[in-house]
């Protein structure tokens, strides 16, 4: 069965770094990257940064490696935007009868997406989200008090964070 969603581009990339300090001075220092949000180490074991080279919140996203994820295995995640809010529910109901446990769905912090997460068959996690935060050259990005990450699309819709309208143009996808 053909998706009903339709994928508009491979939005970011998250990796496992040995270093995360260094490697933010790599992507900003020798490549241009912009910082939009740092996570420090109780939010995220061994902290987080957000990286942008264009308006998105974030086109690479750096995590400290560890045991279980080490630096050269690298990849930490490959995310898809949607070009609508709609498309996250039409992809979380066709990942469902196509029997894809989830692994998240909702809005993640930084950035405010609205996403499902899932694994492809060797396990590699997977995105797909909707509304990531648009920042312009030299601006700041959204507060973290302004996040609110939620763990359901439905609470992502419920109860949206300033500036993201969370209308749906078919409501019929809420019950799909």
């Amino acid at each position: 069965m053909k998706p009903q969603f339709q994928l508009g581009k491979i939005g970011h990339v998250a990796l496992y770094v040995a270093d995360v300090q260094a490697s933010k001075r790599f992507y900003t220092e020798v490549l241009g990257f912009e910082v939009s949000d740092e996570m420090p180490d109780p939010m995220v074991p061994g902290g987080a940064v957000f990286l942008r080279c264009n308006p998105d919140h974030h086109g690479i996203a750096l995590f400290r490696a560890g045991s279980s994820n080490p630096a050269d295995a690298g990849l930490n995640h490959i995310a898809f935007e949607v070009p609508t809010l709609d498309d996250v529910f039409r992809a979380r109901a066709h990942l469902r009868r196509h029997n894809v446990p989830i692994d998240f769905e909702g809005r993640r912090r930084a950035g405010v997406q609205i996403a499902v997460e899932f694994r492809d068959p060797d396990n590699h996690r997977l995105e797909i989200y909707w509304g990531i935060d648009q920042i312009q050259p030299g601006e700041a990005s959204r507060p973290a008090d302004q996040w609110k990450g939620v763990k359901s699309l439905e609470a992502a819709i419920a109860d949206p964070v300033v500036g993201q309208d969370t209308r749906l143009q078919d409501p019929s996808v809420l019950h799909a």
